[in-house]
């Protein structure tokens, strides 16, 4: 496996690559990030996974100085999941001028994380663009844990027509029923044990709904209920279609709950889809 930090030197090792599987993350890898290598693997002859914190996605209050960086540890895994190149670039490399153009999104990005989050996909888009037109690959693969990001990655590559298609790969827990994410690395123990609440009341809801029920703002407030009843910081819990994210309606099939909410200092997300009924 190869470690590379210029932009031309990963341009000219990719020149004649016939197909390529892109993974980008932002380091502080675990098991989920290695799925979508996995799935990259697959889907091409040579599998590029990037390492890049990106600062344009974070706002001045959030926990880009403490996220999490071992680029030491992040390529052993990657090169043990059998990772051909890993573009682990510095910020100035990526952005050697203050980056004025930004990519703007469209409204669905102003809502759910975006709501709490204000230019977070500004942020997110413009950096993935920059690294699809330097990478230049045929798939890039992105984790359903971040469902309204797989959404605007998607929407991005139709409406911009990239030659790229995008892959989702599922959300990978643990035995408890835990998203893993980075950022599970800040829970205290006895945060850790009350992580899991978060899957269990999006459970809940996907159980309701299953069951006909199609009052879905009362599920939802319920969903809340019970989150801030144990202490949590609730940011959103929300039922939308899948296809759009918009609010979904009493007649709507092809659904997804999704939910964030803060557990001390952490703030974790979570989604479930839902298949479709007949009610």
């Amino acid at each position: 496996m190869e470690v590379i930090t210029d932009i031309s030197s990963l341009r000219l090792r990719l020149k004649h690559e016939p197909s390529i599987a892109f993974v980008p993350t932002m380091g502080g890898l675990h098991e989920g990030h290695l799925s979508l290598v996995d799935i990259a693997l697959r889907k091409a002859g040579c599998v590029v996974a990037s390492i890049f914190v990106n600062r344009l996605q974070f706002a001045p209050t959030e926990d880009f100085d403490q996220y999490p960086r071992d680029l030491t540890d992040d390529c052993e895994q990657l090169e043990n999941r059998g990772v051909d190149v890993v573009f682990a670039p510095e910020e100035k490399t990526l952005y050697p001028v203050a980056q004025e153009f930004m990519l703007e999104p469209p409204p669905v990005a102003d809502t759910l994380e975006g709501e709490f989050r204000p230019g977070f996909f500004r942020g997110v888009a413009t950096a993935v663009l920059k690294l699809f037109n330097i990478v230049q690959p045929q798939a890039a693969v992105f984790g359903k844990k971040d469902y309204q990001q797989l959404h605007m990655m998607r929407e991005m590559v139709r409406q911009l027509n990239l030659p790229v298609e995008i892959v989702g790969g599922e959300i990978v827990r643990t035995s408890d029923q835990l998203a893993l994410s980075s950022r599970n690395r800040y829970l205290s123990d006895g945060e850790r044990a009350e992580a899991t609440r978060l899957h269990q009341v999006l459970s809940q809801v996907k159980q309701g709904i299953a069951n006909g029920d199609r009052n879905f703002h009362e599920l939802e407030e319920n969903a809340k209920r019970i989150l801030c009843d144990h202490e949590w910081k609730v940011d959103y819990i929300a039922i939308q279609q899948r296809d759009t994210l918009m609010p979904a309606q009493a007649g709507d099939e092809n659904l997804v709950i999704l939910g964030a909410a803060w557990l001390g200092k952490t703030r974790l997300i979570d989604n479930l889809e839902v298949p479709a009924t007949r009610v």
